[in-house]
């Protein structure tokens, strides 16, 4: 951990009581209260919690399963510690990808943004620069490749999103919550994905005057639901979660796009408390051969000897290649990269109601692309 530890009487209690709880095997331990579970987030995320027993906790409870009041509990700490801005903004869309990256595929999720933004769609999205167990790349280092500022602060970024001649941000958890930041190298340390993996990506950093939408994946069903509920309990007025490419937002190419949505422009059953369904790529003229564009096999790999255990590729190297292919997408360049900027755009803006119909969402993303608005708006953004 990287800062100073004060470790208090009252956090050592604190902690010893949840270990006893939750770490004491798959028949004898005991779920915590929302706000034990809140309590215990404050000293991990304050830095005022044992390291080791900080990492007992995270295991333990993932073993145990999280219950809805513990999930609940330790996404109001983590929004206790965020510092939350509105932009001025009317709506503002959220995309949150994997935090741990991509290293399976070229990511191109990030190219959505310049397309909504010059679609007239305040857009941003949230991660950090590397993070374990896959340590792939993402926003933060292909932003760094395309020669931009990872690392604006939260208020530049809601008033960039707002600018109608940018339109869109990327804000890195490092700015928007230091202490959920400060966990990541002991995250790194306890190997698999603990609680915060799923929670962080729901974090509501930035909202609109009118309304706040969360644009995410997945891909185990059983998170689902955890999804759905805990954007609720956050106040994001929709939620489009798809089932992505390595559990990003982009989902594949060569099979229909499963989504599952909440909010105002969503018909769903009634006693439903989502929307699932099948999206017909054919209806956008996107169905392809291929799931999403592989990294090539000559890539440099990572080097073992400084870099994470985990990280496959050097992450320079791919960023790079992501980043070239982005701006070669945004210029109009066929293939996988300009494919995912197109049906991530249109999912978002038929989601959002501001476009009715898929075919026509997609055409308009193709459109602000082929014009060379898209492009501008990336080179604005930087």
């Amino acid at each position: 951990m990287n800062k100073q530890i004060t470790y208090t009487v009252a956090d050592a209690e604190l902690m010893r009581s949840a270990i006893q709880r939750v770490a004491t095997g798959p028949e004898l331990s005991k779920n915590l209260s929302a706000e034990e579970a809140r309590s215990v987030m404050h000293a991990l995320l304050d830095g005022s919690a044992d390291p080791v027993q900080a990492g007992v906790f995270l295991i333990g409870l993932r073993m145990k399963r999280e219950t809805d009041d513990e999930l609940k509990g330790v996404m109001d700490a983590l929004q206790d510690r965020t510092d939350v801005v509105t932009s001025t903004a009317n709506e503002v869309i959220a995309i949150a990808d994997p935090y741990n990256g991509f290293n399976r595929t070229l990511q191109g999720s990030l190219f959505v943004l310049p397309v909504l933004a010059a679609c007239g769609v305040s857009a941003y999205s949230h991660g950090v620069e590397l993070g374990g167990p896959k340590f792939g790349v993402t926003h933060h280092t292909i932003i760094k490749a395309l020669g931009g500022n990872p690392l604006r602060s939260t208020e530049s970024i809601a008033e960039r999103i707002a600018n109608p001649d940018i339109g869109w941000g990327y804000l890195d958890q490092r700015i928007m919550c230091p202490g959920l930041h400060d966990l990541n190298e002991l995250r790194a340390r306890i190997v698999k994905r603990p609680v915060l993996s799923t929670t962080e990506v729901l974090v509501c950093a930035i909202k609109g005057v009118q309304k706040t939408h969360l644009i995410t994946g997945y891909v185990h069903k059983p998170y689902r639901d955890t999804y759905c509920m805990r954007a609720r309990h956050v106040g994001y007025d929709s939620l489009l979660l798809a089932r992505g490419t390595e559990g990003g937002i982009i989902p594949s190419f060569r099979a229909p796009a499963h989504v599952v949505r909440y909010g105002e422009n969503v018909t769903h059953n009634d006693g439903e408390a989502f929307e699932e369904r099948d999206i017909d790529l054919t209806t956008m003229n996107l169905l392809r051969e291929y799931r999403a564009a592989d990294v090539p096999e000559d890539l440099p790999l990572a080097t073992k000897d400084t870099d994470p255990i985990g990280m496959k590729w050097d992450i320079d190297a791919l960023s790079a290649l992501c980043a070239e292919q982005g701006r070669e997408a945004l210029s109009g360049k066929s293939g996988a990269l300009l494919d995912a900027a197109v049906l991530g755009a249109a999912l978002v803006l038929w989601h959002t109601g501001k476009v009715s119909d898929l075919t026509i969402a997609a055409d308009k993303a193709r459109e602000v692309i082929a014009s060379g608005e898209a492009l501008e708006r990336l080179e604005a953004g930087l």
